[in-house]
Formats: C-alpha cells, sequence, structure tokens
C-alpha cells in the first residue's frame, strides 16, 4: 500500500488523539508499510501490529512474502517499537495432505524459535469453515491435488497442547482467537483488539468497553476499515475473499490517492455499519 499520509492528504486528515485512542494493524507484509508506522508514531498514536506469519506451501499461500523475510521484519518492529508492539498470529491452522498435524509442530517451534524475544504472545485458530472457505479451498485442493479437512476437537486441542509448550518455551503465550471451546492449560482467550495491551504501549488510560465482533470473540469495540476482495495475497482459505480473481483486479485498480482501497461508484453516505468479515455468509 502506498503511504496515506502523501501531500495532498496532509492538508485533510482530520483524525487526531481525541478521535483515535489506536490502531490495530492486520497484516502478512508490513514492508511497504515500515516508513509510515514511523510517521503514525510521530503523529502520537500507538499501534499494535498483528503479523501472520504461517510458513504455508504456496498451494494455499501463492503470494505471500517468503516467512523468511517476514521474520526480519517482526525483528525490526521489536527492535524499533518494543517487543509489546507485534503480535506473531499463526492462523488459521488447516489440518492437509500438504500441512499435517506434525507439520505445525515443526513449523511452529521453527518459526517461534526465529521469532524468540520479538513478541510476547502468539495467536492461533483453527480455520473456520464457511461455505465461502469450503468452495475456494476444494478449488485449491483439486487444482493443487491435496487433501484437506477439519479435525475433531480433541485432535485440535491436542496440537494446542504442543504449540502452547513451544510458545512458552519461546517467551511467548499463546492465545486462541474465537475459539474458547478449544482453550487448554497454557492457552488463554485472545484479544487481537486488546485496549489493555495500547493503554500500556501509549502510556495513557482511555474508555473501552469489550464487544467482540463475532461469537467467541474477546476483543474490544472497534471499527473495522477493511473491505472485502481486495487482498492480493492469494490465501485460498480468507474469510474476507470470496473470489481470488476479483480480489487481483480491485488491487490492480487501487488509487493510492483515492478515498477507498478500490474504486466505488456513487453512492449516498453509509448509514449502517460495515458488517463484520466474519458474518456467514
Amino acid at each position: 500500500m502506498a503511504n496515506p499520509f502523501n501531500a495532498e492528504q496532509r492538508r485533510t486528515v482530520s483524525l487526531t488523539r481525541r478521535d483515535v485512542d489506536g490502531f490495530v494493524f492486520w497484516t502478512k507484509n508490513i514492508g511497504p508499510f515500515l516508513e509510515v508506522l514511523t510517521e503514525v508514531k510521530q503523529r502520537g498514536f500507538a499501534f499494535v501490529v498483528q503479523f501472520t506469519i504461517n510458513g504455508y506451501p504456496r498451494a494455499l499461500e501463492s503470494r505471500v512474502v517468503d516467512a523468511k523475510r517476514s521474520v526480519e521484519h517482526m525483528r525490526f518492529l521489536a527492535s524499533q517499537y518494543g517487543s509489546r508492539v507485534p503480535v506473531w498470529r499463526y492462523d488459521p491452522i488447516i489440518i492437509s495432505s500438504l500441512t499435517p498435524s506434525d507439520f505445525h509442530l515443526r513449523n511452529f517451534s521453527t518459526l517461534a524459535r526465529e521469532l524468540c524475544g520479538t513478541t510476547d504472545e502468539v495467536v492461533v485458530s483453527f480455520m473456520q469453515v464457511y461455505r465461502k472457505t469450503r468452495h475456494n479451498m476444494d478449488e485449491a485442493a483439486s487444482e493443487g491435488r491435496f487433501d484437506w479437512r477439519d479435525p475433531g476437537r480433541e485432535e485440535k486441542q491436542s496440537l494446542l497442547r504442543d504449540l502452547s509448550g513451544v510458545a512458552a518455551a519461546n517467551k511467548m503465550r499463546l492465545t486462541v482467537c474465537t475459539q474458547p471451546e478449544l482453550l487448554v492449560p497454557g492457552a488463554g482467550e485472545a484479544r487481537c483488539v486488546d485496549a489493555q495491551r495500547l493503554m500500556e504501549i501509549a502510556h495513557e488510560t482511555f474508555r473501552s468497553q469489550l464487544k467482540g465482533m463475532r461469537l467467541g470473540c474477546g476483543c474490544f469495540e472497534s471499527i473495522d476499515i477493511g473491505d472485502y476482495d481486495t487482498c492480493p495475497h492469494g490465501c485460498v482459505y480468507c474469510y474476507a475473499v470470496r473470489e481470488r480473481k476479483m480480489a487481483l483486479t480491485r488491487f490492480q485498480a487501487h488509487d493510492p490517492d483515492g478515498e477507498y482501497l478500490f474504486p466505488h461508484p456513487p453512492v449516498a453516505p453509509r448509514t449502517k455499519k460495515q458488517p463484520s468479515l466474519f458474518e456467514p455468509d
């Protein structure tokens, strides 16, 4: 993404510390945004970076930046802003013939060792099989000649117990996102939008209430500024992309100086709250 604070927009941006308590950025590639974070910091905004690093095969993540590069970026974030700012996300966990449970244990262990000291938390979850997710996974499995499945609760909890131990050995607390029924000893409930973490980073106190985005979500109240079908990373399991081709088309049509992630036809001002990316379809 281009710098959202370009010369023209600097004359019109109206967000102030009075308007915003802090930002939570979700990403699989923070590289293009690193310079922007410097300005966000200079403007006095606290922020957290929820940084997904899975290291999955290309059949599942066709355009995601290489995990080694992402690890370097995590280390940079920690060195510049402290280890409370970056949060590692290893999610969603997908059980497939390409990524069976023993793959995850090995892969997670390798990444955890490389990220040790960069963060104090790793957020995990198992893939939620929505209708659009099933369609995209089945299509990718046919193309890539692999099988996938949604394992049972006991199998998921067994893997979580193993991952929790690995996380603890690498100075991280493992938390589970929106799946409280899977919690095991050593794992906690994730609050991806975490007001307490933001307040510690900002060295300030502000009012915020718990208000999850969906059932089982432990987040504090927030406003989402994302949009469907706009990410080009090609993750076949993505909840926010119904059609990968449409996402690429919209990404290519992106105007860095525009008001939206992709060109919209003229519409009346939005009066309804943006729907959650995780609502059943």
